[in-house]
Formats: structure tokens, C-alpha cells, sequence
């Protein structure tokens, strides 16, 4: 896997100020929510650092620098969010450990004309903090609240099992006041496998990086786009043997990547990387037996 720098196309569509689209359109827009910081070895797994320090350089503390990245999609008059980043409960520490900065995601959706309580779905693809984060906030009264009141979260039934009881390797993964509310309050939509969100617009379990990890794909001007998650975070994990040393079952993440990424040619879809700094989403080209990615803008 080979990436190059040419650009295509953008998809973003015209910004629409009144919150709502047209009946039947469906529009796309890539979302930040800042930025975090993992180990680098962590997050490249047996990738050497003499390689992968090339792609993404680390800080003293051996640290990358990763996109939050969230989708938003809109169709027709009904607003969905996939992934909502980290949020804005997090202690110092935390946001020392992982270089945490402002959240961004409510100045994002107000930059489209939209507020939290246009939301009317919110589909995660794991419940790791870094994906789930912003589900819920404080509010001046204290208590934990969810972000999108008016909002159904979807998520795997796996993947709420394995949160709520993480073995010692994954604990750190997961805080409980990102998801737990929501369940509490019954905004909280549990699926098995694939399950239709709204017309031309579905999520997949792609196991691996957690129990129940699903991406999201989208029907979009007569091509599919697909948010990746955690199965494929970035461009450099788009070759086959880069998978981080976290994920829950690597080998089960090889062969749900192979499988996605060969169907992700054959159709030719958009690819949204959930944690990409420069390119975020891109299409994947075949040329002479070698893969390309080239990337395009989707803000």
C-alpha cells in the first residue's frame, strides 16, 4: 500500500443554515473534534518505530499526534453523527496522559447551523473514550447528561458488554459516565450485526479492534462511503500488517480488513479514517497489482 498526494474531487455539500436538507438529499461532512495523543508503538503494533516514526514523529514521550474525526450525515431533514471524539469530561491528568485539548465537535456542528438538539442519531463505532467521549456532558447541576437529548445512539450489543466488563487489558479504554447515562436513560439502541440507521445508510460489525466494532457506510451520490473506525484508523493502516497492538483480536482484524479494504476497490468507495491528521478520507485506486490512496477533502 502506497499513498500519493493527488487530489480529487471534494463531496462536501453546500452549508445549509437552517439546520435541515432537502427531502431525500443526503449530505456528508467530516467533523474534528481535535486532537489526541497514543503511543506510537501502541498504535502501530509490529510496525518497527524506524518505520513508522517516518510517517508520524513522536514527542519525547513517544507519542502521535491522531485526528478525532466524526461524520455528519444528513438525510433528508433527519441529522446522524458517527463517532462524537473525546469530550469534555476528562480530569488533568487525563488530558495530560493523552494531550487533550478544547473539544470541538458542538463549534463544528454550530459552523453547519445545527445544534445538539438537532441530533436525531448517533452511531458509534466502539465505546472506547476516544470515539465516545462526547455522548454526554456535565451539566450545571453536576450530573452526566446526554449531549444529543433528542438523539437514539446505536451500538453494537457486543460492544456494551465488553464496556461495562473489561478485562484488565482494555479497562483504561473505557469510561462509564460516556456511555452509561445514555443507557440509563434509555437513548441507548442496542444491534446485532448489520442494522439499517435510516434509508442508504447502515452499520456493519467489523470485529477486531473491540467486541462489537461496527463501521458505518453511506449511500452518497451513487457510491458508498465508508467510516472506518478503528479498522482502519489512518492511511498507514490501510497496509494489511499495520494493526495496533490494542486491538482485541488481531488476527480477526487482518481478515475483516482484507475483506473490507477488496470490496472497498471492487465498488470503489470513499474511505473515512477516524483518526487521519492530514489526509482524512480517500479513495483507494488500484495501478499495475499496487494500491493507491488518493485523498480528497470531505469538509
Amino acid at each position: 500500500m502506497e499513498g500519493t498526494s493527488t487530489s480529487g474531487p471534494a463531496l462536501s455539500a453546500q452549508r445549509q443554515r437552517t439546520g435541515h436538507t432537502s427531502p431525500g438529499r443526503t449530505e456528508l461532512k467530516i467533523l474534528s473534534d481535535g486532537t489526541y495523543k497514543i503511543d506510537g508503538g501502541v498504535m502501530f503494533g509490529q510496525i518497527p518505530k524506524g518505520q513508522w516514526q517516518d510517517w508520524m514523529p513522536a514527542d519525547r514521550r513517544n507519542r502521535i499526534k491522531l485526528g478525532l474525526n466524526c461524520l455528519l450525515v444528513r438525510i433528508g431533514t433527519q441529522n446522524f453523527l458517527v463517532d462524537t471524539g473525546t469530550g469534555g469530561k476528562h480530569t488533568p491528568e487525563r488530558r495530560d496522559d493523552f494531550g487533550l485539548v478544547t473539544s470541538q465537535l458542538l463549534s463544528g456542528l454550530k459552523a453547519n447551523g445545527l445544534g445538539v438538539q438537532d441530533i436525531d442519531g448517533v452511531v458509534l463505532s466502539s465505546l472506547h473514550f476516544e470515539h465516545t467521549g462526547g455522548c454526554t456532558r456535565v451539566n450545571r447541576r453536576g450530573e452526566v447528561v446526554p449531549t444529543f437529548p433528542q438523539a437514539t445512539y446505536y451500538v453494537q450489543r457486543e460492544a456494551l458488554e465488553e464496556a461495562t466488563l473489561p478485562t484488565e487489558r482494555h479497562v483504561d479504554e473505557f469510561i462509564t459516565d460516556d456511555f452509561l447515562p445514555l443507557f440509563e436513560k434509555g437513548r441507548l439502541h442496542l444491534v446485532d450485526g448489520e442494522h439499517t440507521i435510516a434509508p442508504g445508510f447502515f452499520v456493519r460489525k467489523a470485529s477486531g479492534p473491540a467486541e462489537g466494532h461496527q463501521i458505518a457506510v453511506i449511500t452518497h451520490g451513487g457510491e458508498r462511503v465508508a467510516f472506518l473506525g478503528d479498522l482502519v484508523p489512518t492511511p498507514y493502516h490501510l497496509r494489511l500488517a499495520c494493526i495496533s497492538a490494542a486491538d482485541r483480536h488481531p488476527e480477526e482484524t487482518l481478515q475483516t480488513k482484507r475483506a473490507v479494504l477488496s470490496e472497498a476497490v471492487r465498488e470503489g468507495w470513499l474511505l473515512i479514517f477516524s483518526h487521519g491528521i492530514q489526509d482524512r478520507a480517500g479513495y483507494l485506486e488500484n495501478r499495475a497489482g499496487r494500491l493507491y490512496l488518493r485523498p480528497i477533502t470531505l469538509d
